[in-house]
């Protein structure tokens, strides 16, 4: 039976981050054509009123140079989730929003926080942090490759900027690391070899068996047709291939 791949493509990896891209550009559509403003549903920290932006704020953007700095890296990491860790990326994203909003609710300033921003730094600390937890390659390769496009984004972690809600981005950064800890379950885990294994002995590897104690190589073939007259035994014939030192310089 041939077994199933751990990493495999499919309609969901762009279905989903693409849906949800296009639910937030239609809530600012929504906003401009009939000249509403969803701001105040956003998060307000340390309210009765603000908690409600816990759900609300990601699907919020103050204009359209913010909403399409979100719509890229969050469709990119979304997708990059959906096929590296599709076992729990619906877990990832639904406590991410509800995680990192309720620090940044916490810890944020009195003032409104919207935008998605706070989910993408979610995704950006989860994906770098797991693959270095996880040692698999593949993963690890993934953690690099999010180093390399939005490892700048950690300076946005810090109040470097006016306008910007650094607290929302701490927050994502810190819960998924929070998340790469603590979800340990069905993540591919390292190859391990037969030469790894605790109880491995050396005197039974098949392979070895084909070298000798000098580490030349042994090829060791029986003839079934050629027999000895008097033990009536098959013969067999013992090449042992050895590197000719003078003749390589």
């Amino acid at each position: 039976m041939k077994k199933k791949e751990s990493f495999q493509f499919s309609t969901g990896v762009i279905a989903y981050p693409l849906f949800f891209i296009l639910t937030i550009w239609f809530v600012f559509w929504f906003e401009v054509r009939f000249g509403q403003h969803f701001n105040t549903y956003g998060i307000y920290p340390q309210t009765l009123k603000g908690l409600r932006g816990i759900v609300f704020s990601p699907f919020i953007h103050g204009d359209i140079e913010h909403l399409y700095h979100n719509t890229i890296p969050l469709f990119v990491l979304s997708a990059a989730l959906f096929y590296f860790y599709r076992p729990i990326a619906w877990k990832i994203l639904a406590y991410g929003i509800l995680l990192s909003g309720l620090l940044t609710w916490c810890i944020g300033r009195p003032s409104y926080h919207i935008g998605a921003s706070g989910l993408i730094y979610v995704l950006v600390s989860f994906l770098f942090f797991k693959g270095i937890i996880a040692k698999y390659y593949r993963l690890v390769a993934l953690s690099l490759a999010v180093v390399f496009l939005y490892g700048s984004m950690i300076w946005y972690t810090f109040p470097i900027k006016e306008g910007i809600s650094w607290e929302g981005h701490l927050s994502g950064l810190i819960c998924g690391l929070f998340f790469a800890i603590i979800f340990k379950k069905q993540i591919k885990k390292p190859i391990k070899y037969v030469w790894e294994a605790p109880d491995y002995n050396e005197a039974d590897d098949p392979f070895l068996k084909h070298f000798d104690e000098n580490g030349n190589f042994i090829e060791s073939i029986e003839v079934d047709d050629v027999e000895d007259t008097e033990t009536e035994n098959p013969v067999t014939y013992n090449y042992i291939y050895k590197r000719d030192s003078e003749s390589e310089k």
